[in-house]
């Protein structure tokens, strides 16, 4: 069975919130688009009396203005639909206090643990099988004007944060499935767990890998670029990248005490250079579970010296402080 029609297929079956169909990439409409651009050409060619038939040049007017802004759109919507639902899911999942309660005692009552799985298990299959179908309508792209517009737009779309494979939310669902099947490793009802999932030590460096269709796999690395040691409290800027938080502090030049949202626009991202990346950085709570538990003797000789470390730094962020209040 083509893609095309495996991924129209899926898509027809997934619904969201009031049974509402979720955003998809228009692969149909898009294929029609590059279809229309290469017979508009062809009956150029025949009627300019040339032998040799080409494909659409590299800047074509007939794709250019309507394929890559129903992309663009379309991948906003996807990618912000992925992220509201994984936000959603995992704020429920993590809740603490009377509000854990109210939901542990609403999932006995109705059996809704499976259910809280089977939810996140979907939201990573649509996350890949969207990225696949991405991909493989700009390389459609590239083919049919030989050219290498399709890749530069998947740059531009990483640049503007809307590649649903840099999205933190995938990092801390993919985390998410492996902390519940090593809680539920030793229940019947952990069949219903995702298995694509896993978090791989390779010389003592730990990343997440993700294994859903042949075609693609998702590599995540979890050293922090700054300290060259194993993320601790991690954090996601909104460029992908994964840094301790306190390593990202040092890297925006902001406190602790301030938070990476004091971080000047213009930081830059320590590893990409890209600008405005801190404003929208995600504290990865699930990936933290997940690493404490995996590395327990090195997750508590990291939080000794952390523990130190900020002590130290909010003391000298307030000693600041109040010698700039008396002027000294």
């Amino acid at each position: 069975m083509k893609f095309c029609k495996k991924y129209e297929e899926y898509m027809e079956g997934q619904l969201g919130q009031n049974n509402k169909k979720l955003p998809r990439v228009g692969l149909k409409k898009l294929k029609k688009i590059l279809k229309r651009c290469r017979r508009c050409h062809q009956s150029r060619s025949v009627a300019a009396d040339t032998t040799t038939i080409h494909d659409c040049p590299h800047q074509c007017t007939v794709c250019d203005g309507s394929f890559f802004p129903s992309l663009l759109k379309e991948m906003s919507e996807v990618v912000g639909c992925f992220n509201k639902c994984a936000q959603r899911l995992l704020e429920r999942h993590l809740s603490s206090g009377f509000r854990k309660c109210l939901i542990l005692l609403k999932e006995r009552i109705q059996g809704n643990h499976i259910a809280l799985v089977q939810e996140g298990r979907e939201l990573v299959t649509y996350a890949i099988i969207n990225a696949i179908a991405m991909r493989k309508i700009l390389k459609k792209y590239d083919k049919v004007h030989y050219s290498k517009q399709g890749q530069a737009f998947k740059s531009q779309a990483q640049s503007m944060h809307i590649e649903i494979l840099q999205s933190p939310w995938l990092c801390e669902l993919m985390a998410f499935h492996i902390n519940l099947r090593e809680n539920k490793a030793r229940n019947e009802k952990a069949l219903a767990l995702f298995d694509g999932c896993f978090l791989i030590f390779n010389e003592g460096k730990p990343s997440l890998s993700c294994e859903l269709f042949d075609s693609i796999k998702l590599d995540i690395n979890l050293t922090c670029s700054i300290c060259l040691d194993t993320v601790f409290d991690p954090v996601s800027l909104t460029c992908g990248h994964i840094f301790c938080y306190i390593c990202a502090c040092k890297g925006a030049s902001v406190t602790i005490v301030d938070g990476l949202q004091a971080a000047n626009p213009k930081e830059k991202c320590p590893l990409c250079r890209e600008e405005g990346v801190y404003e929208g950085a995600v504290r990865l709570e699930e990936l933290s579970i997940l690493l404490s538990r995996s590395c327990p003797e090195y997750w508590k000789e990291r939080l000794q010296t952390e523990r130190v470390e900020r002590v130290r730094l909010v003391k000298e962020h307030w000693d600041n402080q109040c010698r700039a209040f008396i002027g000294v």
